[in-house]
């Protein structure tokens, strides 16, 4: 910014101008430059002289006058000014307060008068034109200065004016439901302030500056007087200021340049001359140059955004006033211009954020400004009028509120003024108006006296009625036309008279396009054109309901740019809803003047509340529209409405709330019948509306959270919380709260008994401030929680809490979490604690928790000594520490003085291995610690667990109980043991007495660590078990472990699986027999042969497991080899070990070279099972068992040369083995004489063999009598499952069953029935007298012969199930199986699924029948087609079914279904399962139930504990309707299956599965499928996951979410899962990696499904990769993945691309 005349200095003004003045110079003739040299000292000239290069010497001799004396430079910048040609107008400017500084000095000193300088005398007018037209504008600005503050009542200070500046500008969102809570935490887009005076606002330049304030805050005032103190001198740093009202910049159509519009409003100069002066000077001083806009919220159209703009304008080119507008703010137009606008504050994001744009807000009145302009309001009416007008004005809170508005101010003094003037003098009765809209009708009644000269009796408004409703339908042709200035011709001669009299309507000059002056005419204020136009729409018959309603829109004050601009105050709904009150009928009725006008308007007044109403019903709407419905039942003061309203809890986020609004917050709330809670998150609050709060008397919460609420708003806050009566919990978060505030607030505490809660987090608090606070808790006797995390606290601030709250005997938990959290809790039955001494009441224990608190060796002492104070601790948290092994071992000394502590966690603290050595010496000595848990992994994970239920007071232990039943436990995971400290660890735990546990879990021993354990093994005479699950142990490791069978007597069971589940047991003493169980292992012949050398002297073993240890043949072959050495009892077990039919011969033949063997049982198909048994006594005969064998010639001959040579051989069975010489196989086992008996089951053989085998077979033992029929009245079932029979195969068959006369369960699967095979039926069936279950699978029959079969069902008291899916029966059919089921009264379960073919009127009589049968535990349904009538009968039936256990109704179909669709049908069929108490499988799959159904299934459920399964797919279940669901399921413990794919289950639904499924222990099945559930959805899942240890099956197709890497790695916490589907879901690599790390962890997952995912080959890969660890995985399919098939990495054949 340039030097200013006052401040000038010659040397300093050369240095700065320099470069202009060495360019000029540089271009003037000689003459004046030897002006100028004649300046200069001879010697320095002669220096001068000696430069050769023209600039180089105008350089130097500027150089020299910058540190010449004054007045030389004086002189040197008068010759430039006077003589030089071209002078930049910038610099000439400068030059000229070198000018006017030189009065009186000689500038002709040379010999030249003043006629050889003709550039002064030309230039000088140029100034002189600036000089005129500035002074003129001055005068202008002036004289409107003076119109405007005509009847303003005292001068305005702009120094003592204060405005809040805001810092940055406001995040500007539109309308949505809820703001994101990490928005609030962070303090997004809220606006911090500070109060500056408007003054200031203009001692910057070169900046946009907007102004912001409501309606009749006195902006236009403001900016007057601002242009007033330019004109007095008050800003030199602005030499031209221009005043523009957009109100007159409406009037503008053309386009006009920036000159144009300037000399179009302000002075004309006299000629171009002068104007080309002026606007030169504009283009060439931006800087000097201010445009201050008035009134933006009143311009018709919005300001152009930048990205539509030149990125430079030309100050000439006409524009569009709209765009002319936006060059100006958006610096497109004059760059270093100052731009000065008012505008509301929801306009303001129409003024895109320019350089330099500063954004600041005008506040109204406080109280005290209020009182002081309602005194100066009536100075004049006498002392004693005053003062009762305005304690009348001051002791009304509605007044109050509105009076904080300096516009509203006025008009409660002018209200109150026609109130008092109109009472004769009686002021004790007085009806003061409630709301807004009230006001202002006792103004329209002020302005009707007024305009009456004083006095009007009666009824003004209907005396005056003709002249409002004209008035009023003015008002709503502007409001609807945006107009704000009426021309002189658009009001009729008398309506303009009655509105300048009345006060109504003001007479304002106006200057058109064209240059010519005129009238126009505005109302009082843009409210009072809103509240009359509201008028109108309440009392015009030609205002329809319809029309009426649209005006009735929640305004939001939450604005984007793209809204749309309106240019009046939004007020207009309020105006509306304030005349629909009651108090206003009589009003409207007199200017509504019509026959039956009263009916009419209580109509009007009715829609107005109905409209109210249904907004009040809406849950979504956003803050600022609550505000505004607040507003509007507070103007219509119907209570019933506010009640609506009030009864919600009211999130308030970043907006700026006066005490209207506040008043308006307390009459809804005050209406409640409920409790309430205000949260209000960055936004502007006035300490005065503070004083408001005590009315919201219903309010039990109260939420702060912004950095505005400093410790001035604290100290605010704390003068009113006492008179809160219902506050139970104040958060004062995120906010400016220092230690100074907390104080305050802890003093205020102590007045407040009532609350419960208090959460100061996230401020600025202090050791001191948490101090105060803390100290304050135990004087507060319901207080529950406290939060003050997110402050700054110390170790020593740490200390100083624990000792404060050992004085609070309520206290149940500290927890201090670095700076992070401090919470505290407390129990409401202190007393209760004190004196009840049973520490293992859950409900009774305190914890302490202090993580990250920097606590070191150092502070333990004093920490137990404070600790030693607090009641009956049972928790002490010191994770993420620095104590190290040496604080750890000053707690264990200092124990005793934690009296009753149970737990002590000191995770992360720098413990080392000698530290977990040292306390494997505390477990032992210790009596009291019972259990040590460490963990090395990134968690360093220390917990200590003690024994308290056997102290005294004193601490000690009881003498009686010192036995050794006392357990103890060592865990030790997730780190590498060396040697060296695996003997430390050893040799410290020998000298436990107690019980004890070791576990070595999820970490790495090496054969050396082993060996030292192996060593001390036998020594520990208290050890019952040790633990080693998850341990990387080699082949050779594991080995070793199993020779613990035969060092240590004690051991009854080594079981090793490797890196899985592995433990070794021990008994007190000699263990009688022993298990070894060694799985999962690659075990080689060498591995074998060691084994069984180790096995040799274990003469206790009972079992022995090898499944899936790759042993081979080979290995097979070596194991059978050493079997008759090893002494086993009972069996061996050699599954999954994947050897061929030789190793199966092998096995077989351990039948003739084991003499104890006595069965063998091989299967090598998909079940892979080996199994040899054994027996103690005398063998008095052996079994085989062969399954899914393939054997060719050569093994069918080995294996009879087996059997050969086993003289016992008693039973042998072959079952769905392939046999290439099938008849070799039968002669021989015909021939074998010690075959006893044969079981031939699914071996290929046709009948003629079979019946061949039978007759040799029975040929070669005639000496045994063989029979068959005597035998065959022992069968009791007969199952033909899969063997497609037709009637001719079933006829043979028809004398041997009905000679089976203990027969009980008859099936038949793909039974084809035809005339033949319902006479099998009919002449079969009443001959079993004791059959019970009848399953008939017909995969075809005709009419005559289903009715045949239905005909025939037996009738027998024993028959109690019937099976007869996918049958397909006629009328006639239906009408014979209905009777028939009533016939059978004791049948207990009936299965008609998938059947078809009767009409539903004959479904009825079917249904009849079934529900007849009053014993049923099952029925199943699926597909039954009824009609309503058929639904009804069978919701009756339900009703009476108390017994019923199983129950399937899937894809039920209605015809004519309007009704089950509409609801009642399938609400009646619902209502009828309560009577069900014993269920235990309910399937109603595919009702599309919707939320209705859903709500009455849900009744149910909570008595449904047996239940089993469940599955409600397809059902059209919601995400809240699901959370019920959820919720009741809650109470079914037992439940194993839950189906719940194909809804709409999302987030919440989620959440509650999280709470649920932990409590759900047996399930097994889980199916969530095509779903919508989100990424939080699936990690709420996870949470629910992680405890399911039965689960086996969990479906999570198209689950709605592609982040499931969290689910993939919650299975490692599901040890029994089998079957898992990720399938439809999106998920890309990063799911492929989690997986190859946890399916090694899975150790009985067979499948796995990633079908139409994202992974690519690199994800594929990393799964093969992990695969060779994986045995038990059958299948992975990765079909519709991206994924190269012929990768070299992906040949494992469990990897499946294909569609199946």
């Amino acid at each position: 910014m340039r030097m200013e005349r006052e401040d000038w200095s010659g040397g300093f003004l050369v240095a700065q101008e320099a470069s202009a003045l060495v360019d000029l110079l540089c271009n003037q003739d000689s003459g004046v430059l030897d002006r100028i040299f004649a300046l200069v000292e001879p010697n320095t000239m002669d220096q001068l002289r000696s430069l050769t290069n023209n600039r180089d010497l105008v350089s130097a001799t500027v150089d020299y006058f910058k540190t010449a004396e004054h007045t030389i430079c004086r002189r040197f910048l008068t010759i430039i000014y006077q003589y030089c040609q071209n002078v930049p107008f910038l610099l000439e400017t400068t030059l000229v307060s070198v000018a006017e500084n030189s009065t009186g000095t000689n500038f002709n000193h040379t010999s030249e008068n003043d006629n050889s300088s003709p550039s002064r005398k030309a230039k000088r007018p140029r100034l002189d034109h600036l000089k005129i037209y500035t002074d003129a504008l001055k005068s202008m600005i002036l004289q409107k200065h003076e119109t405007v503050t005509q009847s303003v009542l005292k001068d305005i200070s702009l120094g003592d004016t204060w405005v809040y500046l805001r810092h940055r500008n406001p995040l500007r969102v539109k309308d949505r439901t809820t703001q994101p809570q990490a928005s609030l935490d962070s303090h997004e887009g809220e606006e911090s302030e500070h109060k500056v005076s408007v003054e200031s606002l203009l001692k910057t330049t070169s900046r946009v500056v907007v102004l912001l304030g409501q309606a009749g805050s006195g902006k236009t005032l403001l900016v007057h007087c601002l242009g007033r103190s330019w004109a007095e001198g008050s800003f030199p740093s602005i030499h031209l200021l221009f005043l523009l009202e957009f109100r007159q910049l409406n009037l503008i159509y053309r386009d006009l340049s920036l000159k144009d519009l300037l000399f179009l409003f302000y002075p004309a100069c006299e000629d171009d001359e002068e104007s080309e002066a002026v606007f030169e000077f504009i283009l060439s001083n931006p800087e000097k140059v201010c445009f201050i806009f008035d009134g933006y919220d009143e311009f018709r159209a919005k300001l152009t955004t930048p990205r539509k703009l030149e990125s430079f304008i030309d100050p000439n080119k006409p524009l569009t006033m709209t765009d002319l507008l936006s060059g100006l703010c958006n610096r497109k137009i004059l760059p270093d211009c100052t731009v000065f606008v008012t505008c509301r504050p929801r306009d303001v994001t129409d003024m895109f954020a320019s350089p330099g744009f500063i954004t600041c807000e005008l506040q109204g009145f406080d109280r005290l400004g209020v009182k002081e302009y309602a005194e100066q309001y009536f100075h004049e009416k006498g002392d004693e009028f005053k003062k009762k007008a305005v304690n009348l004005l001051m002791d009304s809170r509605h007044l109050l509120s509105m009076s904080h508005v300096p516009g509203l101010c006025h008009i409660c003094c002018v209200c109150v003024d026609h109130l008092f003037s109109s009472s004769d003098g009686s002021h004790a009765d007085l009806q003061l108006p409630k709301s807004l809209t009230q006001i202002y009708l006792q103004i329209l009644l002020a302005s009707l006296r007024r305009f009456s000269g004083g006095g009007v009796s009666g009824k003004p408004l209907q005396r005056y009625r003709t002249k409002i409703v004209e008035m009023s339908q003015l008002a709503l042709k502007g409001l609807e036309g945006s107009t704000i200035v009426f021309m002189d011709t658009e009001v009729p001669p008398e309506l303009q008279d009655f509105g300048i009299k009345s006060g109504i309507l003001s007479r304002v000059k106006l200057t058109c396009e064209d240059g010519s002056s005129g009238y126009g005419f505005t109302f009082m204020h843009l409210t009072m054109l809103e509240f009359l136009a509201a008028l109108y729409l309440m009392t015009s018959q030609n205002i329809t309901e319809s029309q009426l309603k649209k005006k009735l829109n929640l305004k939001t004050r939450w604005t984007t740019k793209t809204d749309p601009k309106s240019v009046f105050t939004d007020s207009l709904h309020l105006y509306v809803c304030g005349l629909a009150a009651e108090v206003c009928t009589s009003s409207l009725v007199q200017l509504q003047a019509a026959e039956g006008a009263k009916a009419w308007v209580q109509r009007r007044q009715a829609v107005v509340r109905s409209v109210l109403k249904g907004f009040a019903a809406s849950t979504s709407q956003t803050g600022p529209k609550i505000v505004e419905l607040c507003r509007c039942a507070h103007e219509t003061q119907d209570s019933t409405l506010a009640k609506a309203v009030g009864s919600r809890s009211f999130e308030l986020r970043n907006i700026r709330l006066n005490a209207v609004d506040m008043d308006s917050l307390a009459f809804v709330t005050a209406a409640a019948d409920q409790n309430v809670c205000l949260d209000f998150g960055g936004c502007s609050i006035d300490l005065d509306c503070l004083e408001i709060l005590p009315s919201f008397r219903n309010v039990d919460r109260l939420i702060f959270r912004s950095r505005k609420y400093d410790d001035r708003f604290a100290e605010a806050l704390c003068g009113i919380l006492s008179k809160l009566q219902a506050l139970r919990q104040l958060d004062f978060i995120s906010g400016g709260l220092t230690d100074v505030g907390a104080a305050k607030l802890a003093r205020a505490l102590e007045d407040c008994p009532h609350i419960t809660h208090l959460d100061v987090s996230d401020n600025s608090l202090k050791d001191e401030g948490i101090r105060v606070i803390a100290e304050t808790l135990s004087r507060l006797p319901n207080i529950c929680s406290v939060l003050m995390g997110k402050n700054t606290i110390s170790t020593d601030g740490v200390l100083t809490l624990i000792e404060r709250m050992a004085a609070c005997t309520s206290i149940q938990e500290v927890h201090v979490e670095g700076n992070k959290e401090i919470s505290l809790s407390f129990s409401q039955s202190s007393d209760t604690i004190c004196e009840n001494t049973d520490l293992n009441n859950t409900e009774e224990t305190k914890n302490v928790r202090f993580k990250q608190c920097n606590i070191t060796v150092s502070h333990v002492a004093s920490l137990c000594n404070k600790l030693k104070g607090f009641p009956f601790i049972t928790l002490l948290d010191l994770s993420y520490n620095s104590l190290g092994n040496k604080g750890l071992k000053k707690i264990l000394d200092l124990l005793p003085k934690l009296g009753t502590i149970q737990e002590i966690n000191v995770s992360e603290n720098g413990v080392d291995m000698d530290g977990v050595v040292m306390l494997a010496s505390a477990l032992c000595n210790q009596k009291n610690l019972r259990r040590v848990n460490a963990s090395g992994n990134e968690k360093k994970k220390l917990v200590l667990w003690f024994d308290t239920s056997r102290r005294h007071a004193s601490g000690q232990l009881t003498p009686s109980e010192n036995g050794i039943h006392v357990h103890k436990k060592l865990s030790l995971t997730h780190c590498d043991i060396q040697p060296a400290y695996m003997a430390k660890l050893c040799k410290q735990l020998v000298k436990c007495e107690n019980l004890l546990e070791i576990e070595f879990s999820h970490l790495k021993l090496s054969n050396e660590s082993i060996e030292k354990l192996m060593l001390i093994l036998p020594e520990m005479s208290s050890l019952h078990l040790l633990n080693l699950s998850h341990v990387d142990l080699s082949t050779n490791g594991a080995l070793l472990l199993v020779r613990s069978l035969a060092d240590c007597q004690r051991v009854t069971a080594v079981e090793l699986r490797h890196r899985a589940e592995a433990f070794i047991k021990f008994v007190p003493e000699k263990a009688e027999a022993a298990i070894c169980k060694l799985t999962e292992y690659k075990l080689s012949k060498t591995n074998v042969e060691k084994l069984s050398r180790i096995l040799e002297n274990c003469p206790r073993l009972s079992e022995l497991v090898l499944s899936h240890n790759l042993l081979r043949d080979e290995g097979v072959k070596c194991f059978v080899d050493y079997l008759p050495k090893l002494k086993i009892s009972s069996s061996v077990s050699i599954s999954g070990n994947r050897m061929t039919q030789v190793g199966a011969l092998d096995l077989v033949n351990s039948m003739n070279t084991c003499g104890k063997v006595v069965a063998v049982e091989v299967s090598l198909g998909v079940e892979d099972q080996s199994l040899i048994h054994f027996v103690q006594e005398h063998v008095n005969g052996k079994t085989l068992r062969l399954r899914e064998c393939t054997f060719d010639d050569i093994h069918l001959k080995k294996l009879v040369e087996i059997l050969k040579g086993c003289p016992r051989l008693l039973t042998l069975e072959l079952s769905s083995n392939s046999l290439q010489n099938q008849g070799f196989l039968l002669d021989s086992l015909a021939e074998l004489s010690t075959i006893h008996t044969v079981k031939l089951r699914n071996n290929g053989l046709i009948s003629e063999q079979i019946e061949y085998f039978v007759k040799q077979f029975s040929r070669c033992h005639q000496h045994r009598d063989i029979r068959v029929n005597p035998e065959i009245p022992a069968l009791q079932s007969i199952s033909f499952d899969g063997c497609d029979i037709e009637g001719q195969h079933l006829t043979p068959l028809t004398l041997p069953i009905q000679k089976c006369l203990a027969l009980q369960d008859l099936k038949f699967s793909q039974l084809k029935v035809d005339r033949k095979g319902a006479e099998f039926f009919c002449a079969v069936i009443p001959s079993l007298l004791n059959l019970r279950n009848l399953t008939l699978d017909l995969k075809a029959a005709t009419e005559d012969d289903v009715e045949t079969l239905a005909e025939a069902l037996p009738n027998t008291p024993v028959f109690e199930s019937l099976s007869l899916s996918q049958l397909v029966l006629s009328d006639r059919g239906a009408a014979i199986l209905g009777r028939a089921l009533q016939s059978v009264p004791n049948l207990k379960s009936f299965n008609l699924s998938q059947c078809s073919g009767w009409t539903t009127a004959r479904g009825r009589d079917l249904v009849k029948g079934l529900v007849k049968c009053v014993s049923l535990a099952e029925i199943r349904l699926d597909s039954l087609v009824l009609d309503e009538e058929g639904i009804t009968i069978l919701a009756q039936g339900f009703s009476q079914l108390d017994s019923l256990r199983r129950l399937s109704l899937n894809n039920i179909r209605v015809v004519t279904s309007e009704t089950f669709v509409n609801g009642t049908g399938i609400l009646c069929l619902l209502a009828s399962f309560k009577g069900f108490r014993q269920m235990e499988e309910i399937e109603l799959e595919s009702w599309r139930m919707g939320d209705g159904g859903t709500y009455e299934l849900v009744k149910c459920i909570p008595s449904w504990t047996k239940l089993l399964k469940l599955s409600l797919s397809d059902n059209s279940i919601s995400d809240q309707a699901g959370e019920k669901l959820l919720t009741a399921l809650s109470h079914c413990r037992a439940l194993q299956k839950l189906q719940l794919s194909k809804n709409k289950l999302g987030q919440a639904s989620a959440a509650k599965l999280s709470q649920v499924l932990p409590l759900l222990h047996q399930l097994s099945e889980l199916n969530l499928s095509e779903n919508q559930f989100d990424p939080q959805g699936s990690k709420a899942l996870c949470e629910g996951l992680i405890s399911m240890k039965a689960l086996k099956i969990l479906h999570l197709t198209s689950f709605g979410s592609s982040d499931l890497v969290d689910v993939a790695s919650s299975l490692k916490h599901c040890p029994s899962i089998e079957d898992v589907s990720l399938s439809w879901n999106g998920c890309g690599d990063s799911l492929a990696s989690t997986l190859a790390k946890i399916l090694p962890l899975c150790t009985k997952l067979k499948r796995l499904d990633l079908e139409a995912n994202k992974i690519t080959t690199t994800g594929a890969t990393a799964i093969a990769k992990c695969l060779p660890s994986c045995p038990s995985i059958e299948v992975i399919r990765l079909w519709r993945n991206p994924i190269v098939k012929e990768d070299e990495n992906l040949k494992d054949q469990r990897l499946n691309f294909s569609s199946v």
